[in-house]
Formats: C-alpha cells, structure tokens, sequence
C-alpha cells in the first residue's frame, strides 16, 4: 500500500515499559505486538476500521516490544480504538548535549564603502609553523547582543571571506572554532582588516585539562570487569579506543555500524570514558580498563537521534550486559518512550548516566531529569585552558571551595543534578585525531568514568541484574563523591573521586 497521505511516526508501546509481559498486558494486546512485529519492514498491517488505511511497521525491539509505525490520522485513530490498552505517542528528536558555539543570527550588509571591498578576506593558521587551518568556523560580531555580523569556514588555505561591509571593520568580538588539533580562540573589541591572521594554539595531549587534572592518567587496568555502553554518534575508529562492540539502531542503517555518523561527538566521549592512549603521543580516558560498546542511535550526517532509537540502543545495552550506559544527549521533550528504557534499564540492572543539558543555568534537560537516570552538571577549572581560548566565556560564579573551580555558564543546573564533572574544553579523541569540546556532554562520560571505578572489583557486578544491583550501583557512585563547596542544584552530591 502506497504510504498514506499526511501519514507520521509514532511509537506503539506495551502498557507499561518496554516490552509487553503476562502481569501487565493482555493476551489480546501481546498477540498484537506480536502481530506487528512478523510485518516488520515487509508488509502493512491491517486494521479493522477499513477506512482508517493500514499501519506499515517501519521497526521493532522483538516480539514483545515496542515498534516504530508510521500512521496516517485516521490509522492512529483505529489503532487506538482497536488496541486501548497500548500507548501510541509521537516520535521524539534529541541532539547530543555539547556546548552550543556563537553563531551568526543576522548578517551584517553588505554595503562596501567607496573604493573599497564588501568582504574581508582572514586565515587562521598554527602557532606551530603558521601551517593554514583548513575547516575552521570563523564567526565575528558587530553587535553581540544583537547576533550581527558575518561567518565563514576556512578552505585548504586556512581562508575565508567574512562580508562585514568594509576593508576595516570594528568587532566586538571574534571566535575561532577548529575542527581539530587546536585550541579555539576568542577575541574581544578588535579591528579586523584584509589580510588578517589569526593564530591558533596546537593541543598538547601531555597538557593538564579538566579531565585530566581531576582524574590523573589512569593505569590501563583501571575499571576492569565493568561494561559501559556509549548510546550517541557512533565511536571510533581511533587508536586510542578498544571497541568491544555495540549496535546502530538507526531505521534503515546497517545494525553492524556503530562507527562514528561523522559528527565526531560519539568518539570524543567514548576517550573520556576509555581512551587508551599514553600522552603526549595519546590520550587517557578516566576508565581505560572497561569494556567499551558503542551504540550508534544518529544517522550518518545527522545531528538529531530519534527517541525510539535512543530507546532501542539502550534496550540492546541492557541485554549485552553493560553496566553503566552513557547518554550525552537530550533537550527533547519528555515523552514515555525514554522513560520506559531509562527505568527498564534500572529494573534490568543498568544504571543510565546522563547529560544535563546546555541551555545557560536552565532547568536539567530530559532524559538527565528522568528519576531513575543519574543528572550530571558540567563544572570548569580555570589554568586547565588557555585563557585565549572560547571557554574562558564560561567562567563566572559561584566558584567553589577552591577558587580556581566553577560551574560552567553554560550546564543547566537543578534538584535533579546528581553529580558533576569536567566539562569545560576537555581533549579528547575524534576519528581525525584530537580535539577540544565542552558541555555536559563531556562532564557525562568523565562522570561514567569515575563510576566504573567506584563499582570496579565490588561484589555488586556478580549480582543478579535486577532493580536491587542497580541501586547498589548507584549507592556506590553516590559514595565516592565529595563535595566541591557548591550548592547541590549545581553539583548535587559532588564530583566522584577517583580509585
């Protein structure tokens, strides 16, 4: 059957959770699941309302669990009346939770002054032998507040035209963002000109950045007997990273590529978790120790994961056994899907450990404030960047009970923060190399990473994997942290100490 005009995506789910069992749903309503399941990506399923059209199954979690159905109107109508016992509820979109980067939002015109040039013409090279930066995003302000100005990325030469009106043009501030291999830079109240240069400073992967400087360079062994799931852009390749495996759960895409979907995201936060690189040549992740899987839920090229993606990878994560599953993604809206996987994952014996979100002090993100997910918040240390660089926007009050240490502008904050961790210009992998990002998308893994030592070598990991060893694990997490002299809407228990 053709598909049906004005037709959606929406996510069919058992009465409660997941997966439809004998104590919560009908015979009627598994048999249906059931049903829709064998029609999986092969054929339409009929309804019984015959004007309503038919239901094609795009996706499933198996016989019993939830599926991903494309509806028109009237079908969502039949279904509901065929089926009252299943939840029908639309698609949800999330994107992963690293710090936002400025960005142009009204372009300056483009009037060139008499006998001289509309555009300006800059190039962003090394500090290490002037060498061009291909790639870079070049954003400059006229007016800040207001979002005018003019932005660019630069070519093979490390050029780009910026189209500010004129061969000399007073900025209010200028921000360089590297694809890789160097620190972004930030300047304020300059005159740009024609010609202009602007130096970067290469990444030194001996350097002490957050992650580093609250975590150290782990012995390779440190986290062993402990699974972690990463559910995000796909991981790797990279030198630094062991890859056990995992699953990509995108509709359409082939399940056995869980590589990086080219958005690099993915593979920086699995080296914070477990890089396995000896610096200054590599990186070292918090846990290098674990067994890492990595769970592809974004397309190739896609910034924005669907929930029943999310809620698929994290279902596969359960049943391989992972023991902490790392979500650096949200600011979707709060939809049943994501909280059945997040609290089936707890019932199942994982615990999800997930980013607060990046929306300046705003209250924590969803999935992060889900009851059963473990909330983290981003914090910054002042020295462990450089002071040119993007992220010294983020630093502001409160500080904590050492001075040097804030909580970034940028983390949501609230009653639901669990924990914090570094989140601010954290060096990582990405499959070209090594690169600087920030968010709570980055304190998250440092955090998972601090938990797979809490839980390393404790009797919890022999248990049975049900809501008891969960909670276990969470206690434990919970006691290794410590206070970093914030108020627990910024920090929650703490930052959780090394082992």
């Amino acid at each position: 059957m053709a598909k049906s005009t004005g037709a959606g995506q929406y996510v069919l789910l058992p009465p409660q959770g997941l997966r439809a069992k004998a104590a919560t749903a009908t015979t009627d309503a598994r048999d249906f699941l059931r049903t829709a399941h064998e029609a999986t990506g092969t054929s339409a399923l009929a309804l019984r309302d015959t004007r309503a059209g038919d239901l094609r199954v795009l996706d499933s979690l198996g016989p019993d669990g939830a599926k991903l159905v494309e509806l028109s109107p009237g079908s969502l109508l039949a279904l509901r009346a065929e089926q009252p016992e299943l939840r029908v509820v639309p698609v949800v979109y999330y994107k992963p939770a690293v710090a936002r980067r400025e960005v142009v939002e009204e372009s300056r015109p483009a009037r060139a002054r008499a006998g001289g040039p509309a555009a300006i013409t800059v190039q962003v090279v090394s500090k290490s032998g002037a060498k061009p930066v291909p790639n870079a995003v070049v954003v400059a302000f006229v007016d800040f507040a207001a979002r005018r100005g003019a932005q660019g990325v630069t070519d093979a030469n490390g050029r780009c035209s910026l189209n500010l009106g004129g061969a000399s043009v007073k900025l209010e501030r200028l921000y360089v963002y590297p694809l890789d291999a160097h620190w972004s830079l930030l300047k304020k109240n300059l005159t740009l000109t024609d010609g202009t240069k602007l130096v970067l400073t290469p990444l030194d992967l001996g350097a002490e950045d957050g992650v580093r400087h609250f975590y150290g360079n782990a012995d390779l062994a440190v986290g062993k007997g402990v699974t972690v799931a990463v559910v995000d852009t796909g991981s790797g390749p990279h030198p630094d990273l062991v890859i056990a495996g995992g699953a990509n759960t995108v509709q359409g895409e082939d399940p056995k590529d869980f590589s990086d979907n080219g958005h690099a995201h993915g593979t920086h936060v699995a080296g914070i978790v477990a890089a396995r690189g000896a610096p200054p040549a590599g990186i070292r992740g918090v846990a290098p120790g674990v067994k890492l899987r990595a769970y592809r839920v974004f397309g190739k090229g896609q910034g924005s994961a669907s929930s029943f993606a999310i809620a698929k990878a994290v279902d596969k994560a359960v049943a391989d056994k992972c023991d902490l599953i790392n979500m650096s993604l949200g600011g979707g809206q709060p939809d049943p899907v994501l909280k059945a996987a997040v609290d089936d994952a707890r019932a199942g014996g994982s615990v999800c450990i997930i980013a607060a979100g990046n929306d300046d002090r705003s209250a924590v993100s969803f999935p992060a404030s889900e009851a059963m997910a473990l909330a983290v918040s981003a914090l910054g240390r002042k020295g462990t960047f450089p002071s040119t660089a993007t992220e010294s926007d983020e630093v502001g009050a409160p500080f904590g009970s050492d001075k040097k240490d804030f909580i970034a502008k940028f983390s949501n904050i609230g009653p639901e923060v669990d924990l914090t961790g570094p989140g601010v210009a954290i060096i990582s992998t990405v499959p070209s190399g090594y690169a600087e990002m920030s968010g709570t998308s980055m304190a998250c893994p440092a955090v998972t990473g601090a938990a797979a030592r809490a839980i390393a070598g404790s009797a919890v990991l022999k248990a049975k994997r049900d809501a008891k060893r969960s909670a276990a694990i969470v206690k434990a997490i919970v006691a290794s942290a410590h206070t970093l002299g914030f108020q627990p809407v910024f920090e929650g228990h703490g930052l959780p100490e090394p082992k």
